[in-house]
């Protein structure tokens, strides 16, 4: 009885793992890439802007 108990631990965080995960990414769907990609694009003008000393 005792085995079966260890064994079912790690079936346990697997399963809340696969839960959380779930719950975790369900914003992301609907939200996309889109800020990300701005942020980017701002990044890489500035880093075109500024000039090099040397």
């Amino acid at each position: 009885m005792g085995a079966l108990v260890w064994l079912l631990i790690p079936l346990v965080a697997a399963v809340g793992a696969g839960l959380w995960g779930s719950w975790a990414n369900r914003t992301r769907k609907v939200r996309g890439d889109g800020p990300e990609l701005d942020g980017y694009a701002r990044f890489r003008e500035a880093m075109e802007k500024s000039t090099s000393g040397t």
